[in-house]
């Protein structure tokens, strides 16, 4: 979780290296090319002078000889982490194609489970953080299949891969260094620090950024454990949400019906042009305004019966933009965004977290 926008990840999607078999062949298969690939990187002389630049910098900003050792000295870029981050998918799916890919009878079964599992906990964690139950499981379930799916490159060496590339070298450079230091506080050890090719880490897909500020060591035994202890996973997450303006006891939105006149008058619920976020979505909401404004200017439910009589503010979403359904969102929707900056996975979140 990026956040997003501001820590999670202003990335929208952060793809997850599959599993499994065939996998493991495909490690296999890598493991021969890297091994080829490792003599010719360390080598490069631009690579190693960026290197030494940056254990230099760890090195200064406190960050022991002995992770330094155990990380940095003999690490070389991965290739396949590079081809990831450039050459994702253009494909865009639509509103409709994204929930039934992710809102599937599986993950709504399972959530199901795990919301019966956990129970005593989440409920501790509710409590305490004002976030409901479901909507953490549903986090949980579409970021990892709850817990099940969680990456397997080296975090580290995807981070110095990514810190090395010129696409977005400062990003990664800091998130790399607040690697290290997660490292150093003993939450983890190198090895077990497996996340995606991206970086994002854990059963919550923190980077590692959004760890240091809002992971939590719930079970208090002197680790925030995001990898392998669920109460720590399920707190890190609803404080995030928290932190990132969760409303507890306000749902986080309805599908709506559109005016006749929608067409005509839609320009006067545009935001003004010069209105900038951290989550780049937010620019085609429509403007925040009561829910009894979007009843006087002729929205309804989706059945067609009135909104409710409340001052609660929302805007107005269209995923698919002039096709598809139309939801009217809260700000507890925002603060699901700002875990992905994408309406698609806030809306996957929500009707998950409404399916249990």
């Amino acid at each position: 979780m990026i956040r997003i926008g501001t820590a999670f990840w202003s990335i929208c999607f952060i793809l997850l290296w599959p599993i499994g078999q065939v996998h493991a062949q495909e490690d296999q298969t890598a493991g021969d090319t890297n091994s080829q690939n490792s003599s010719s990187e360390q080598a490069d002389p631009e690579f190693q002078r960026w290197l030494q630049s940056f254990i230099d910098e760890a090195r200064a900003a406190g960050i022991s000889d002995a992770i330094i050792n155990q990380t940095l000295v003999n690490v070389t870029p991965i290739q396949r982490v590079v081809d990831n981050d450039r050459n994702q998918a253009e494909f865009v799916e639509t509103y409709q194609m994204y929930l039934d890919r992710r809102v599937t009878d599986w993950r709504i079964q399972t959530g199901r489970e795990r919301l019966a599992q956990h129970h005593d906990t989440l409920e501790q964690v509710a409590a305490e953080y004002g976030v409901p139950a479901r909507i953490i499981v549903a986090i949980w379930g579409i970021e990892t299949n709850y817990g099940n799916f969680t990456g397997g490159e080296d975090v580290i060496q995807a981070l110095v891969t990514l810190a090395y590339d010129p696409r977005r070298a400062d990003f990664f450079r800091n998130e790399l260094m607040q690697a290290l230091r997660i490292l150093q506080e003993g939450h983890i050890t190198h090895a077990d620090m497996k996340g995606s090719w991206a970086g994002a880490m854990g059963q919550s897909q923190f980077m590692p950024s959004s760890f240091r500020q809002y992971a939590v060591d719930f079970n208090d035994d002197g680790r925030r454990d995001i990898w392998t202890t669920e109460a720590d996973v399920f707190a890190s997450i609803a404080n995030y949400l928290r932190e990132a303006g969760w409303q507890p006891g306000i749902r986080w939105g309805r599908e709506v019906r559109l005016p006749g006149d929608y067409e005509a008058r839609q320009t006067q619920w545009q935001q003004p042009a010069d209105v900038s976020y951290g989550c780049s979505r937010l620019r085609v909401h429509s403007i925040q305004q009561p829910v009894t404004d979007w009843q006087a200017d002729g929205f309804r439910r989706v059945d067609g019966s009135n909104l409710p009589q409340s001052d609660i503010r929302g805007s107005i979403v269209r995923p698919d933009d002039d096709t598809g359904p139309t939801f009217l969102t809260y700000d507890n929707f925002r603060a699901i965004l700002s875990y992905n900056c994408a309406n698609n996975y806030a809306l996957a979140v929500a009707h998950l977290a409404d399916s249990y």
